[in-house]
């Protein structure tokens, strides 16, 4: 039932509040923090997962789908972890309240995809392309993103403490209310890139290359840019 598919992905987030803690504007009043995002989590949940898809709301967990074509199936509420998805079509498929923990993208095409209140946790996008992906209220700590392609990307009110950025190309990529918290970009390169509202303030850009635009909004950030190339 929806109800069972919801308690099942959400297991994997713990404590909902954890995971929102430190995503700039997410924050409530201590008793209603957890109560409050656990409610709209539930609620997001049931609205994206209002679909007859083969593949939402289903138990595939460590399943094998290398290689394979789901352009622009539906995934939401699946039980997907450690699920292996390297080399496939992915072109805007939705992955909206599921759980992926410990999956592996590794050279998909993610082209358009939207992840929604999935915990992303240790999965690896490495050689994946992002172009025009959207991640919105995603926990992504772990995540990897080695040669990862990064164009219009979106991460909105997500979790990317720690993560990295190093020696990447982005364009035209938004950060919007979202955590960077220990976040590193070092030797990366940063053209249109946009910080709306999240935290940059202890961000590595140290050897980062970056237009004028994206150095003002950052410096307006309070971010550390005293090693980086402005171009």
């Amino acid at each position: 039932t929806d109800e069972e598919a919801y308690h099942q992905t959400t297991e994997s987030f713990g404590d909902a509040a954890e995971i929102i803690e430190s995503i700039p504007g997410a924050r409530q009043k201590p008793d209603q923090k957890d109560e409050g995002l656990k409610a709209t989590l539930k609620k997001a949940f049931k609205q994206m997962t209002g679909s007859d898809s083969r593949l939402s709301q289903t138990d595939l967990q460590e399943a094998d789908l290398a290689q394979t074509n789901l352009a622009g199936e539906n995934l939401s509420g699946s039980a997907l972890k450690k699920a292996v998805f390297d080399g496939a079509n992915l072109v805007a498929a939705a992955f909206n309240g599921s759980d992926l923990r410990d999956a592996s993208f590794k050279g998909a095409d993610l082209t358009r995809a939207t992840f929604g209140g999935s915990d992303l946790t240790n999965v690896a996008f490495d050689g994946a392309d992002l172009t025009g992906t959207n991640f919105k209220a995603c926990a992504l700590k772990g995540v990897s993103l080695e040669d990862t392609k990064l164009v219009g990307t979106e991460f909105v009110h997500s979790d990317l403490t720690k993560l990295s950025f190093d020696g990447l190309t982005l364009e035209g990529v938004v950060f919007k209310s979202s955590s960077l918290n220990n976040a590193t970009f070092a030797g990366s390169i940063l053209s249109d890139v946009s910080f709306h509202h999240s935290t940059v303030k202890h961000t590595n850009f140290a050897g980062a290359t970056m237009d004028k635009v994206t150095y003002a909004l950052l410096k307006s950030g309070k971010a550390q840019l005293d090693n980086v190339k402005v171009q």
